[in-house]
């Protein structure tokens, strides 16, 4: 017979006795003779708390030095599979100490590639998510309404008119999921049976991310569809070569899926002009995706909003929340301004998975099937900081971006390789003497590497080796920017 219990719907429901509450082990552990090993749950959280305060307090301020591990946990760490239970306390000792002595993009100097801010409000989201564990692949109550108004806040942030869309992976799995659209879209029946023999074509700068190559292959058209497009002066998509690209494959018979437009591209943050862009899409009848990945979030700011001009007319955009809104990965989005294209591309029946009546379940909008809470870590993060506290934090890093510039610009034994756009800067050392530029470069980079009070990384501009920092950690001071390049300069010199 079960036991009773207070109901929220209303009433008692029973409740199987094997489950009611004085059979439990004592802290809600799992009994001795269960598989798992008895975990003190009190006693582990009590020893995490303070770990994550001392973390998230080490984020705080820049680090001289990392730290590295030592003999004893390294050797654990080439040791075989566990076969009986272990200590949980020195398990996450050693695992608090592993990550403590790993490259971190929390920490206020970390500059390299684009990083993130690691906001409290994600660990905090993170934590409840994979207690919860709530399966996003089919109806998940209060999960779902809680996406959905994630979606919608993120998409008034950067002022995208959003019908409907999808948390993935990261900017990888959006522009994916947005490519998988259009190509449903210009090639009908495609998921089905295929692209078919007819030439297709996807069109982008010559600055877009990798990830849109690694997409157009994922869908079946393959690299030889991917039309790279030449950059004006301020490294942007030339709107009439793409008006050219595409009346030259339409006479040919090559059918246009997608054209993806940049709202801030990795290497440099150059955003597309999105306005002109959509005009050739619109006279062309062929989607627009923006790949907003990282330079998304600017759009809804004072001193950059402008350059996203036209973004309300792009078929679809991806931004990625664990860039340049401070978040955890993965935390990305796919916005798609009609309805209906998502369920074209991945809807389907499936055995296990009914739908009821006309409902539809959120795995028929995804390209995902076990698809995390991913969408908490956005709305809590809005709810606690709110929009324009982002907003003052995004500017922030783009005065980073511009103060830096400034001091390049100054020094005559550096040279900025182009003006920012948003919060990316790419700049070469030139010291007098020096012969071999992209040599020293990159020797330099990696010189402050390894020096560690400064993090960022090499790249090539235009077949020079530059170094390239990346402002969108909010934890970074103005104070510092000078201290970046005395970092440099210094070890550059050292060098040359």
């Amino acid at each position: 017979m079960g036991m009773a219990s207070s109901d929220p719907r209303g009433g008692d429901r029973p409740v199987p006795a094997g489950l009611a509450d004085d059979h439990h082990p004592p802290n809600g552990a799992l009994s001795a003779d269960d598989d798992p090993a008895p975990l003190d749950r009190a006693a582990v959280l009590a020893r995490l708390a303070p770990r994550v305060a001392e973390a998230w307090s080490s984020f705080d301020r820049p680090r001289p030095v990392e730290p590295e591990l030592d003999a004893d946990l390294e050797a654990r760490l080439r040791g075989g599979l566990p076969e009986s239970p272990g200590d949980a306390e020195a398990a996450l000792e050693d695992a608090v100490r592993v990550l403590d002595a790993s490259i971190s993009p929390a920490r206020p100097l970390y500059l390299a590639y684009v990083g993130s801010t690691g906001l409290e409000a994600g660990v905090l989201a993170e934590t409840l998510a994979a207690t919860y564990d709530a399966n996003m692949a089919v109806t998940a109550g209060g999960a779902d309404l809680v996406e959905r108004q994630a979606l919608e806040w993120l998409a008034q942030f950067v002022g995208y008119p959003l019908a409907e869309g999808s948390f993935t992976s990261g900017g990888m799995t959006s522009n994916l999921t947005a490519l998988l659209v259009a190509r449903e879209r210009a090639l009908p029946g495609s998921r089905e049976h295929g692209v078919g023999p007819s030439p297709a074509a996807v069109y982008c700068s010559a600055e877009a991310h990798h990830s849109v190559v690694r997409a157009v292959e994922a869908t079946g058209l393959g690299t030889g569809s991917v039309r790279r497009l030449g950059l004006d002066e301020r490294r942007r998509l030339r709107p009439a070569e793409l008006h050219a690209a595409l009346e030259a494959d339409r006479a040919a018979g090559v059918t246009p899926v997608a054209v993806v437009a940049n709202g801030g591209t990795t290497l440099t943050g150059a955003v597309d002009p999105l306005d002109a862009v959509a005009d050739v899409c619109e006279r062309h009848r062929v989607w627009m995706h923006v790949d907003g990945a990282y330079g998304l979030p600017a759009a809804g700011t004072a001193s950059a909003g402008a350059l996203f001009a036209g973004l309300e007319r792009a078929s679809s955009v991806t931004v990625d929340a664990h860039k340049w809104l401070g978040l955890q990965k993965s935390c990305s989005a796919v916005l798609m301004r009609e309805r209906g294209g998502l369920e074209a591309a991945f809807g389907h029946e499936e055995q296990y998975m009914l739908h009821h009546e006309r409902v539809t379940n959120a795995v028929d909008r995804t390209l995902e099937y076990s698809r995390p809470f991913r969408s908490l870590k956005l709305w809590l993060a809005f709810r606690v900081h709110g929009a324009a506290m982002f907003r003052h934090w995004i500017e922030r890093t783009l005065d980073h971006a511009r103060a830096l510039a400034a001091l390049v610009d100054a020094d005559p034994t550096f040279h900025l390789v182009h003006r920012p756009t948003l919060s990316t800067v790419c700049f070469r050392h030139v010291p007098p003497g020096v012969e071999d530029l992209d040599r020293h470069n990159l020797r330099l980079a990696r010189a402050v590497q390894l020096d560690g009070r400064v993090y960022l990384a090499p790249a090539t501009v235009d077949g020079r080796v530059c170094l390239r920092v990346c402002f969108v950690n909010f934890r970074t001071r103005p104070e510092a920017i000078p201290f970046v390049l005395d970092v440099v300069r210094e070890l550059g010199e050292a060098l040359s």
